[in-house]
């Protein structure tokens, strides 16, 4: 660890650019992957809307470069998060030299915790929340007022819900890193219980469409988290 320490700073840029590249070139084989079937991802993406929508309904774009550059950004999107196991692994190999042996053992964890509860928060919002969402602003439909959504709209909102579920399912593995280094208790987070309740239905409405059901679906998991961090902050954290 001494010699870690005295090495120059060239060889930790060197180092720092080896892991880019290697991140950039993966995301690169990620994207190429992701456009070969990005006809099929896109479909995929787009199936709670479609079976909300009034029979023979279907998704438009306005503009003549609209449907090339939203295959491109989800070909991108998609690519990273293909990519996104070895940017961890670059990522783990640049910071674990300069990382205790008792940090090495809780990085690497929480790393895989982090991504394993974003992909739960995505989900949840795929299967649960789209289908409730989507059934709610079709509601407006009727024979003088047809739904027709461009691809650029509903690809942009899809995936700022499915951001904001995966990031608020984030909050265990943080609580638990927090509580795990002394910084959180658990006995202060039962004492902002009621704010943390305001707060989560207030946020709740902001960000999801103007429908009770969404707004539940939303408030009800950042609850259940809320509780779920009280819980591990009390078996994890350090004792007064």
């Amino acid at each position: 660890m001494a010699d870690e320490k005295l090495l120059p700073l060239t060889y930790h840029l060197a180092e720092l650019r080896t892991r880019l590249i290697r991140s950039f070139i993966a995301i690169g084989i990620g994207f190429l992957v992701s456009y070969a079937y990005v006809e099929q991802i896109f479909e995929f993406l787009m199936r709670p809307m479609l079976q909300a929508m009034p029979a023979g309904s279907t998704l438009v774009f306005t503009n003549l470069t609209e449907g090339f550059f939203t295959y491109f950004k989800l070909a991108l999107t998609s690519g990273i998060c293909l990519a996104f196991p070895v940017i961890l692994y670059q990522l783990w190999r640049f910071i674990s030299p300069g990382l205790l042996e008792h940090e090495r053992r809780y990085a690497l964890p929480f790393a895989l915790s982090v991504t394993a509860f974003f992909l739960l928060g995505a989900a949840f919002c795929y299967y649960v929340v789209f289908p409730s969402t989507f059934r709610f602003l079709m509601s407006f439909s009727s024979d003088i007022l047809r739904p027709m959504p461009s691809i650029k709209e509903y690809l942009s909102f899809s995936s700022k819900m499915l951001l904001i579920f995966g990031l608020i399912f984030e909050y265990p593995p943080i609580v638990f890193f927090l509580a795990k280094v002394g910084v959180l208790k658990g006995s202060w987070l039962e004492k902002q219980r009621r704010y943390a309740i305001i707060l989560i239905f207030v946020i709740s409405a902001v960000i999801t469409p103007p429908d009770v059901v969404s707004q539940i679906l939303m408030a009800l998991p950042m609850m259940v988290l809320y509780e779920l961090g009280i819980v591990v902050a009390k078996v994890v954290g350090k004792k007064e």
